[in-house]
């Protein structure tokens, strides 16, 4: 049996997963951490990490990246690992993960979705050919109460291509101007309105014919199962390092 703490616990993601884990035998939340606190979540809720006084073997967050310093010297200290499925962290935040991952295993992945990151898997394979032919172009879509833009996965879809090229690329975020688009350029584009769970494109762009790769989550439950099966496979492993969903899919291609 795996026992999450779960952050950020009374949230809209928090509240998801919550009721997804009833449907494991394998895995329970045995408490949450939420600064508004709750007592209707079905198991203890504790407004901060140092109030938490119950048992755990995995720490699971949902909230904001500004948390991740105190959720990363609580998880040094309890020597517990932590799986990090908030976004918008700064370079200076990835760095200090990579940095922490060393003395403590550490997941995170700009998306829990299965399939996204088999696009992102896929994506590094089929760049390289058509790179030549294609112009790249990325279009996300997502509610509008999301406060960061491009979203974590754009970048995800993005950085795949990127390095797996052996050219230079530049991302281009929007587009306006009145100069032509550049052979090397990768666009980005954000859509934000009403209550969109997420939505990606990738583009390919050729002379006669476009090849996309598309995904489109259709409730937050497809993260909550991700973060799940990260936090399920965390608990067992036994090496300081990063991980992420691509370790929990275990594919070889």
């Amino acid at each position: 049996m795996t026992k999450i703490l779960l952050h950020g616990c009374c949230g809209k993601m928090g509240r998801v997963i919550s009721e997804l884990s009833k449907k494991y035998d394998n895995l329970s939340i045995v408490a949450g951490i939420d600064k508004f606190g709750s007592d209707n979540m079905g198991y203890p809720v504790f407004k901060s990490l140092d109030e938490c006084n119950v048992e755990y073997d995995v720490l699971l967050d949902f909230s904001r990246a500004d948390a991740l310093e105190n959720l990363l010297t609580f998880s040094l200290k309890k020597q517990k690992p932590i799986v990090l499925c908030s976004t918008g962290y700064t370079e200076d935040q990835l760095q200090l993960i990579e940095n922490k991952s060393k003395e403590l295993p550490i997941f995170r992945s700009a998306n829990m979705s299965v399939g996204i990151n088999l696009i992102s898997m896929l994506l590094r394979k089929v760049a390289p050919v058509l790179k030549d032919n294609f112009d790249i172009e990325i279009i996300e879509e997502h509610h509008n109460q999301k406060v960061d833009a491009p979203s974590g996965t754009a970048l995800l879809l993005a950085d795949s291509i990127k390095n797996s090229l052996d050219t230079e690329t530049e991302y281009v975020y929007g587009r306006s101007g009145s100069s032509k688009r550049d052979k090397n350029e990768i666009g980005i584009h954000a859509i934000r309105g009403g209550s969109i769970v997420g939505n990606h494109d990738v583009i390919f762009a050729g002379d006669g014919e476009v090849i996309k790769f598309t995904h489109n989550a259709l409730s937050r439950e497809v993260f909550a199962v991700g973060a799940l099966k990260a936090c399920q496979y965390i608990s067992k492993v036994s090496e300081n390092k990063l991980y992420n969903m691509e370790d929990v899919i275990g594919l070889d291609f």
